[in-house]
């Protein structure tokens, strides 16, 4: 008599996929220092479900270099008189460096929680890692303004660019009156912050991984 044998294959579901992962990239850090959590170096990774955009959202929104920043930002406007409608002394700096704070938060879970969930898409830059400078540069800019669809595919980022408007509309609310932006000037800030994050993504591309600690073991591509 023989017993019958089965092998038995355990996969794991695309959600316990990208927890993994999300997890690895929360530990990414420039220097050991700076928060890298929006950089995927997985050449496969799974799409992130709404709650996972979320968190991440919010582990970056509370990280404690997000503070320093806006506290920095803070101290910088107050000595330059920024906004203008703000008084000087311990209450104008903590009027701008909520200005600042609110600012960040209101953007990120715009362009990189809500818009992304509402339209399914990914708010990750997908390190490329391979390829000559130009095509990684190429790519790098290109990504200000697509990105990856979460069923794989690569699509122009709306939510990156809804998401701009839509926080600096929002920043008219709360803003003094002498200092809401014109409609140009808010044209212009989007231009320019598409500008730096090309540059930001050329970095990321070209320099920044060779210097982020706590890489993902899952095969990222050498640069």
């Amino acid at each position: 008599m023989t017993r019958a044998q089965s092998d038995v294959v355990v996969s794991a579901s695309p959600f316990e996929i990208a927890q993994e992962q999300l997890h690895e990239e929360e530990h990414q850090r420039v220097l050991g220092i700076l928060p890298n959590f929006y950089v995927v170096y997985a050449p496969h990774a799974a799409p992130l479900t709404p709650a996972q955009k979320l968190h991440l959202s919010l582990a970056s929104l509370v990280d404690p270099t997000t503070f320093l920043g806006s506290l920095a930002s803070a101290g910088l406007k107050q000595a330059d008189r920024d906004p203008k409608g703000i008084g000087q002394g311990a209450g104008g700096y903590a009027q701008r460096f909520a200005l600042d704070y609110g600012d960040n938060a209101i953007g990120t879970m715009i362009g990189s929680a809500l818009l992304p969930s509402l339209l399914k898409q990914d708010p990750r830059y997908f390190y490329k890692g391979t390829g000559s400078v130009l095509s990684r540069v190429t790519y790098a800019v290109a990504a200000t303004l697509v990105c990856k669809g979460d069923n794989g595919h690569w699509q122009p980022d709306y939510s990156r660019i809804i998401g701009d408007f839509a926080g600096a509309g929002i920043a008219q609310l709360y803003y003094p009156a002498a200092d809401r932006q014109s409609g140009a000037e808010i044209l212009e800030n989007f231009v320019i912050a598409r500008a730096s994050g090309a540059v930001e993504n050329v970095l990321q591309e070209l320099v920044v991984r060779r210097f982020t600690r706590h890489l993902p073991l899952f095969g990222a591509p050498k640069p």
